[in-house]
């Protein structure tokens, strides 16, 4: 099914480049993805790199002040980078409002000792470098849903399964989600189908995708996508603010992250970092109230999902041996 008001909305400079000669091709309702969440709606908003409680309340502030409304918030630098008290605050001050906390769990290659992560290859990136870093990763799961954490941030594809395995068993609650970190994500559609097939709920896919590629994605997927509407520099500092109602006719049902571009990175975070991290919290929901008014102005901001909706619906997924 093709939304219609996503295919109605205006597109930016349509009215003025059409006076002038110069309007673009008519949209092609076979490019729309067919997909949206459980419960209604074909977007959800996401605040990333929210350290800890101090930033958690920075960024509750200010999106009741710019009414920006927030589905989920995540956190980058770990379960491990905060203590039990601070993981229950932002469980409470989260769960006050509804909101989903999705917390990153443990080492990462990026961290580790090993080498390669520093060639100019990048080999292995952030993923769990043998069994001990898998290990740190379910450690900081069961810790982090003990104290409340419903959402779990993964950089590994060995670790998501895993999860997927602990959440199927018991070993942490069945209504855990499982997020794919924008490090490891997909950028093909054979890739994204294995990801939901291996556990995840939604799957963070490279800020530089093509809207092309979004609607490949979404032949054969409908598992929830992340996407930085402006991706931090680390992950190539694309500001993709105007494309933001196309990205949701094409990628739907999708997160709109509000990520910074021209700011240094946080993470591991530590108090040494605090007035940066307090700048940008605030700073990302501002520009998620910029990206949200763009899609008012050419209204395209309808189907929206509702808030306190987190659940990613009926997805494929592969058989878990006995």
């Amino acid at each position: 099914m093709t939304d219609a008001s996503a295919t109605a909305a205006r597109r930016p400079g349509e009215q003025a480049l059409t006076a002038l000669g110069l309007g673009a091709p008519a949209l092609d309702p076979a490019d729309a993805s067919p997909h949206s969440f459980p419960g209604g709606g074909r977007w959800r908003t996401e605040i990333p790199s929210c350290e800890g409680p101090e930033a958690l309340t920075v960024v509750l502030k200010e999106a009741s002040r710019l009414d920006v409304p927030i589905h989920r918030i995540s956190q980058g630098s770990g379960v491990w980078m905060l203590s039990d008290a601070e993981i229950t605050e932002m469980v409470e001050a989260t769960g006050e409002r509804d909101i989903e906390l999705c917390l990153f769990t443990g080492p990462r290659g990026t961290w580790d000792i090993g080498g390669s992560t520093r060639t100019d290859s990048r080999g292995a990136g952030l993923r769990a470098r043998g069994h001990d870093a898998v290990a740190g990763c379910v450690e900081d799961a069961v810790r982090a849903t003990e104290l409340g954490v419903k959402c779990l941030l993964v950089a590994d594809e060995g670790v998501l399964w895993t999860l997927h395995r602990a959440r199927a068993a018991g070993i942490i609650p069945a209504d855990t989600t499982l997020k794919v970190s924008a490090l490891i994500g997909p950028v093909n559609p054979a890739a994204y189908a294995v990801y939901e097939r291996l556990g995840a709920d939604s799957v963070n896919v490279p800020s530089d995708l093509t809207l092309d590629h979004l609607t490949e994605i979404r032949r054969v997927s409908g598992a929830p996508m992340d996407m930085y509407i402006e991706a931090p520099d680390d992950l190539g500092g694309y500001v993709r603010m105007y494309e933001v109602a196309e990205l949701i006719r094409r990628g739907a049902p999708l997160y709109l992250k509000f990520g910074l571009s021209k700011a240094p990175g946080i993470y591991p975070y530590g108090h040494h970092m605090r007035e940066l991290t307090l700048a940008t919290a605030k700073e990302r929901v501002r520009r998620g109230r910029l990206a949200l008014d763009l899609l008012a102005r050419h209204g395209a901001d309808g189907d929206m999902a509702p808030l306190g909706s987190r659940l990613p619906g009926d997805l494929q997924r592969f058989e878990i041996p006995s």
